[in-house]
């Protein structure tokens, strides 16, 4: 800062001084209300390049592991479908057996096996039906093609998780699909019940490793949200304003705002002393 003995009047060096020092303080002041305006301690690269660079890297993350939830969510929502698809298989599987244990009683003739197998082949084929109508987004989940789907469940390279759906299920498969009232007596009876709890145990495996798959995705889903607001804390300790810190800041400053311009004034009017020389 410059100083001057006061007996100079072609440059007021006090004055100035006093100017500088008031240009400094609204500088400072608008800084601050714009921190107060926005909620922000950097509002440009320029308030802290370093701070900036770091904050909009975690920002950079924590929407990266946002959509990693979002995505994790969707891979739920599939399994969520083809396991209703699958239980209601099951179900019907297992009315199959019913009723193939029903057709093992001696008393019935030849009309009323009729009958059990026509209803077991109208089973069989709302099986068929279940299985081309479970889709998600226009994708078959149980024609065994849902094979090898990749998912990214992190914010990293490598964060995936491969969702196959494996098992080709429909009534060719399960040996029933041209099941006749002949399959239903004698030692045919036997093979028949195998069939249905061969039938029976691939739905349940495949509803086993969905059950699983989902599993994993709950822990996942629970893992990205606690990052997620970490990271999130830690961008908010870099970019975020301490609002009773700015509102103790920016009072200060009003203050010296004040006493400088009084300063300001007065440095102005002292040069008007130099006159009493002349009288």
């Amino acid at each position: 800062m410059a100083f001057y003995t006061g007996s100079r009047i072609n440059t007021n060096v006090g004055a100035l001084n006093a100017f500088n020092a008031l240009s400094n303080i609204n500088s400072k002041i608008g800084v601050v209300q714009l921190r107060l305006s926005t909620g922000k301690r950097i509002n440009s690269a320029a308030d802290d390049p370093a701070g900036y660079t770091l904050a909009t890297k975690l920002k950079a993350r924590s929407r990266a592991l946002g959509q990693a939830l979002n995505n994790a969510g969707e891979a739920k929502n599939i399994l969520s479908v083809a396991e209703g698809g699958l239980q209601n298989i099951n179900d019907i599987l297992v009315t199959i057996k019913e009723k193939v244990i029903q057709a093992g009683n001696g008393s019935y003739g030849s009309e009323e096996l009729d009958a059990i197998v026509t209803q077991i082949r109208d089973l069989l084929n709302e099986i068929d039906d279940i299985i081309s109508q479970t889709k998600f987004n226009n994708a078959q989940l149980l024609d065994n093609n849902f094979t090898g789907k990749v998912f990214q469940v992190g914010a990293d390279g490598g964060d995936t998780l491969s969702i196959s759906l494996t098992k080709a299920i429909d009534s060719s498969d399960f040996g029933l699909n041209n099941i006749a009232s002949t399959d239903l007596q004698g030692s045919s009876l036997s093979v028949t019940l195998n069939s249905v709890d061969n039938a029976i145990k691939t739905v349940t495996q495949e509803l086993q490793n969905i059950g699983s798959l989902i599993q994993r995705l709950d822990y996942k889903e629970a893992t990205l949200l606690v990052a997620i607001t970490n990271t999130e804390a830690a961008a908010s300790r870099i970019m975020d304003a301490d609002m009773a810190k700015e509102q103790m800041e920016i009072t200060k400053l009003q203050i010296l705002q004040q006493t400088a311009t009084v300063q300001l004034a007065q440095a102005n009017a002292a040069p008007q002393g130099i006159l009493q020389l002349f009288r």
